[in-house]
């Protein structure tokens, strides 16, 4: 990659160059880290040799500490070994749809915005909710989150699909047992010029007011923008508190992201096409359920991977499920 940036003619398309360089960069950084986690294992194995050597016991905790500050560390650096994709080292969009239900749906959509910013606080990441539509009631009928970080889009894109809840409802006076239904959607963030080719005059930009409680809250102008793909009629809308300016960027950042993932689904649809394998998409495809009652659970269905803590992973514990599915993916994906 170093090469291909010494080549004549590379800065030509700036945009591109400078995608590259970030990659060049990112394989920079992973490469230091796993050369200081060696420096790390050299110096903690002379330490412990001449411990040895010496019948010195006053270094055992301190050898202790840091052998788990090692292994803690070497397996979170293990998880960059299954990200082969060509967009796992981006930052992520994830989208949110309450499905059908009502405040049920929605206050569920609302339960897995939280988690999933708990999860990117957790792991360091930043987290922005880009925009969000309001429930009727209570909790949210959408929501788009951006995620940053260095492998964002590697660690959740298995996240994609939709989430059960199973509980006791906070909203039914009887308290009866409900089921709800989110879709979760996950979208490597593209880059303008470089991953997709639109013309202006194929984008259709529409304002409006935005949705919201009402009363003094309510927007009392247009600020909210919706941008229509017309050749794809995929499209892409931003209603938060920002100027109408703000909203375009952030609705054309999500609509370019969108036009990706097409690219992206296609090429799915047609690896498994010539692989005979059948591509479960949307509402199709339920890959975790939630569980408060009448026990507690979290199980995903393609891993058989489960935890009874629910409670933790709704506040963002969700590295073992990402990784049982890291696991399970590997060699399924060339």
């Amino acid at each position: 990659m170093e090469a291909e940036s010494a080549r004549p003619g590379f800065w030509d398309d700036s945009s591109k160059a400078q995608a590259v360089m970030r990659q060049l960069s990112a394989k920079r950084n992973q490469v230091n880290v796993w050369r200081d986690l060696e420096k790390k294992v050299v110096e903690l194995h002379e330490i412990a040799a001449l411990a040895v050597e010496q019948s010195d016991n006053s270094l055992d905790e301190e050898i202790k500490q840091e052998t788990k500050d090692i292994t803690s560390q070497l397996e979170r650096l293990e998880k960059h070994l299954f990200f082969t994709g060509d967009y796992d080292a981006r930052d992520a969009l994830v989208a949110l749809h309450a499905g059908a239900g009502g405040t049920e749906s929605q206050d569920w959509a609302m339960m897995l915005l939280r988690m999933y910013l708990r999860w990117a606080e957790r792991n360091d990441y930043q987290a922005e909710v880009l925009d969000t539509s309001p429930g009727e009631e209570a909790g949210i009928k959408s929501a788009v989150i951006e995620i940053k970080g260095d492998y964002a889009y590697g660690h959740l894109r298995h996240e994609r699909g939709v989430h059960r809840l199973v509980r006791l409802s906070p909203f039914d006076a009887d308290h009866a047992r409900h089921t709800s239904f989110v879709l979760v959607e996950v979208l490597p963030e593209a880059e303008e010029t470089v991953d997709v080719k639109t013309n202006p005059e194929d984008l259709k930009i529409d304002t409006f007011r935005a949705s919201g409680p009402g009363g003094q809250h309510m927007q009392k102008t247009s600020s909210a923008v919706r941008v229509t793909h017309l050749p794809t009629g995929l499209m892409a809308t931003c209603q938060g508190e920002r100027s109408q300016h703000q909203n375009k960027e952030t609705a054309l950042k999500i609509l370019y992201t969108r036009l990706l993932e097409l690219e992206l689904r296609k090429k799915e649809e047609e690896r498994a096409k010539l692989k005979g394998e059948h591509v479960e998409a949307g509402w199709g495809n339920q890959i975790r359920s939630y569980v408060l009652h009448p026990y507690k659970m979290v199980k995903d269905h393609r891993t058989g991977y489960e935890v009874g803590d629910a409670e933790a992973v709704l506040d963002g514990d969700l590295d073992g499920f990402i990784t049982a599915c890291l696991r399970s993916k590997i060699g399924k994906e060339k």
